[in-house]
C-alpha cells in the first residue's frame, strides 16, 4: 500500500473508527446510560437498563421518517447529518494520553472550537427548518444560549495554548498534541492554581453544551415539547442522539486533555482517560443536572456573560501576568 493510501487509511479509521466514530459513539452511549441509572438512583427510582440509549436507538431506526408538509426538507434532513459528521471528526482530532495522537492533518485546537459550534448550529437549523412553531422558540433560545456561552470557551482555550506556546519558548500553541505532551512531562494544570479560573470556566461550559440541566432550555419539554426536535422522528431523530452521545464523549475528553492529560502508556492509559470521562460526566452531569432545576434563558445567558466569562478573563490575564 503507497504512503498517501496508507495515510487515508489512518485518517478515515480514526474518524469512523477510533477514537472517533464507532468507539465514542459506543462509550458516549455507556455515558448515557450511566447518566440515566444514577440519576434514577438520586431520585430514588430503579431506572432504565444500562443499554437503554442503544435500545432507543435500534427503536428509531425502525420508525418510519415523517416530514413536515411546511418543512424545508432538504435542511430538516440534512441537519442531524452534519452534526453527527462534525462529532465523529471532533473526537479524531482529540488525543488519548499515551494511546493516541491525531494526524495534523486532520487540524488542531480551532479546527476543534469550530467543529463543537456545528451541533449547536445543527440544532439552530433544524428547528427553524421543520416550521413548527415551538422549533422557531427552540432556535432562538439555542443560539441565546450559544452567543453566551461561547466566550467563556475562546477564553479558556486561548489560556491553555498561550501558557503552553510561552513555556515552550513562543507565544502559543494550538496543537493539542503539544499541550498534552507539556503536561505529561511538568505536571497536569489541574495542579497550577493560576489556572483554575480556566478549568472553573470549562467546568461551567461544557453543561450548556452538553445541553443538561439547568441549561436545557432550547428542548425544555415541560415548555416548549423539545424544540428542534419536536417534528423528528425514526432515524433523523435517532442521528441526533448519535449526535448527542458523540458530543458527550468529545466535549468531556476535551476537557481531560486541556486540563489533566497525565495517563500511562498502552491499554492502562486507555482506561485511565475513559474513567477520567465517567468521572466527570458523572460529577459534572447526572448529579447536577438531578439537584437543580431548569434556568430560564435570561438567567442561563446573564450567568455564562457574568461568572463564566469573568473566570475565563481572569485566568488569561493571569497566564499573560507570569509571562
Amino acid at each position: 500500500m503507497s504512503a498517501p493510501m496508507s495515510d487515508l487509511f489512518s485518517l478515515l479509521f480514526a474518524i469512523l473508527v477510533f477514537p472517533g466514530g464507532l468507539f465514542a459513539l459506543c462509550f458516549g452511549l455507556v455515558l448515557k446510560g450511566l447518566d440515566r441509572r444514577l440519576a434514577a438512583r438520586l431520585q430514588r427510582r430503579v431506572g432504565p437498563p444500562l443499554l437503554q440509549p442503544l435500545f432507543d436507538l435500534v427503536k428509531l431506526a425502525r420508525k418510519r421518517t415523517l416530514v413536515p408538509d411546511i418543512a424545508c426538507k432538504p435542511l430538516f434532513l440534512a441537519a442531524p447529518m452534519a452534526g453527527c459528521v462534525s462529532m465523529a471528526l471532533a473526537a479524531a482530532l482529540i488525543p488519548i494520553p499515551g494511546v493516541y495522537d491525531p494526524d495534523p492533518l486532520l487540524g488542531d485546537l480551532l479546527v476543534v472550537l469550530y467543529l463543537l459550534a456545528v451541533p449547536a448550529v445543527a440544532l439552530m437549523i433544524a428547528g427553524s427548518a421543520s416550521g413548527s412553531s415551538y422549533g422557531a422558540i427552540g432556535f432562538s433560545r439555542e443560539m441565546a444560549l450559544m452567543l453566551a456561552y461561547e466566550g467563556p470557551l475562546l477564553m479558556v482555550l486561548a489560556t491553555v495554548a498561550v501558557k503552553t506556546g510561552l513555556a515552550q519558548g513562543g507565544f502559543v500553541t494550538f496543537s493539542l498534541s503539544e499541550i498534552v505532551r507539556y503536561q505529561q512531562e511538568h505536571g497536569a494544570y489541574l495542579a497550577d492554581p493560576w489556572m483554575w479560573p480556566a478549568v472553573l470556566a470549562f467546568l461551567a461550559f461544557f453543561p450548556a453544551n452538553l445541553g443538561i440541566a439547568p441549561f436545557d432550555i432550547p428542548e425544555a419539554e415541560s415548555e416548549v415539547l423539545e424544540g428542534p426536535l419536536l417534528e423528528y422522528s425514526g432515524p433523523p431523530l435517532g442521528l441526533f442522539k448519535v449526535m448527542s452521545a458523540l458530543k458527550a464523549v468529545v466535549v468531556l475528553s476535551l476537557g481531560v486533555v486541556l486540563f489533566f492529560p497525565t495517563a500511562p502508556d498502552g491499554a492502562a492509559g486507555l482506561l485511565v482517560h475513559l474513567l477520567k470521562l465517567a468521572v466527570l460526566s458523572l460529577a459534572g452531569v447526572t448529579v447536577l443536572r438531578t439537584a437543580i432545576g431548569r434556568m430560564r434563558i435570561d438567567q442561563a445567558v446573564l450567568f455564562y456573560l457574568k461568572w463564566p466569562e469573568a473566570l475565563a478573563i481572569a485566568g488569561l490575564a493571569a497566564v499573560l501576568a507570569l509571562a
